[in-house]
């Protein structure tokens, strides 16, 4: 049996990533790790565990929940030890950057920290394929777009994209060092149902909901490489099937097993756009109602600290490797998060 670990499981994008395994992995036990932190509200994090819980009932393949943190590096090696994972996929992760800014501790904990002891259990339990979360927050201020994983990427702006970058960096000495296949992925900012309420089309929806005022950052001169969960996933999946090549340089030592590779829409939306295909998708499936004054509960602000203007994201390497580019347009994805959020909330 084919045993994976997949950290950060109760999170969005890894909560969608265990659910594609159960249903279409074969003779696997996939076994899930997080600390269900309250940075968002935990009930989302209950619902999709027990979204997990009526799949695994259906399915062929095993699951196992282990409620822990990362940075508990008792834990995760006894984990190591207890499996032998053949596959480690790391999506657990302070995520934010806003947040970042006020609450540094929380990534040195989560992202530096608890990467390192994921490391050191590859290391002492060697796997088949690391594969971890990385961002689209790594390229920092860089004016050229789309964004490649050949750019440069030493100028973060938050304490968040350091943290990312460092993981990648963090990486690269393993697998140089330990032979350990590798891949980092950076993403670029996903959405979908029952997502992270601190991203913005959910945090808007709230606010519209309650009559609040939605700020549009950079007086809506953004533009985001919004990134549905099912392709994310998709990438996901795909990337962990094959692992990097184990090759021997000429002085005897490992040529590092390492790769980067993007995973985003390659669309860039403009914030306002964006804005109006929420306000239909919402006004469609019934979460507001037809004659809501958008315009009223509208505010253009300035740019934030450590914001960005721009993401877009040069998936070619991707395409290339894998066959694959995200497909879901913006107007599918937030129609989806729509229905999904009229049924969860019922307003």
């Amino acid at each position: 049996m084919h045993q994976i670990l997949v950290t950060g499981a109760a999170g969005f994008i890894g909560a969608n990533l265990v659910k594609r395994l159960l249903l279409t992995g074969k003779d696997i036990l996939v076994v899930g790790l997080d600390n269900l932190n309250d940075y968002y509200d935990p009930k989302l994090k209950d619902y999709r565990l027990e979204q997990l819980q009526h799949i695994v009932q259906q399915s062929d393949n095993g699951w196992t929940f282990v409620k822990g943190n990362l940075a508990d590096k008792a834990l995760i090696d006894s984990l190591f030890e207890q499996y032998q994972f053949n596959v480690v996929v790391n999506l657990a992760a302070q995520a934010g950057v806003r947040y970042s800014i006020e609450n540094p501790d929380a990534y040195i904990e989560s992202n530096i920290i608890g990467f390192y002891n994921i490391l050191e259990a590859c290391r002492h339990h060697p796997v088949e394929h690391l594969v971890y979360a990385s961002s689209s927050s790594v390229y920092g201020g860089n004016k050229k777009v789309p964004f490649s994983v050949d750019d440069p990427v030493d100028n973060p702006v938050s304490l968040y994209a350091a943290t990312k970058k460092s993981n990648e960096l963090f990486a690269h000495c393993y697998s140089k060092l330990y032979n350990i296949p590798s891949t980092g992925l950076r993403f670029f900012t996903v959405y979908g149902p029952a997502g992270r309420p601190d991203m913005a089309y959910f945090g808007f929806t709230n606010k519209l909901l309650k009559g609040e005022t939605i700020q549009i950052y950079n007086y809506g001169n953004c533009r985001r490489d919004f990134t549905y969960v099912d392709d994310i996933v998709e990438g996901i999946v795909r990337v962990m099937a094959k692992a990097p090549e184990k090759k021997t340089g000429e002085d005897g030592l490992p040529i590092p097993p390492y790769k980067v590779y993007n995973i985003g829409g390659g669309q860039p939306e403009n914030l306002l756009d964006f804005v109006q295909t929420l306000q239909e998708e919402l006004v469609r499936a019934g979460v507001l109602p037809k004659d809501y004054d958008f315009e009223a509960h509208k505010q253009l602000v300035p740019m934030q600290p450590g914001d960005v203007p721009v993401t877009y994201a040069d998936a070619t390497a991707l395409e290339r490797d894998f066959g694959f580019v995200p497909k879901i347009t913006l107007r599918e994805g937030l129609r989806s998060f729509a229905e999904w959020y009229k049924e969860y909330y019922k307003p």
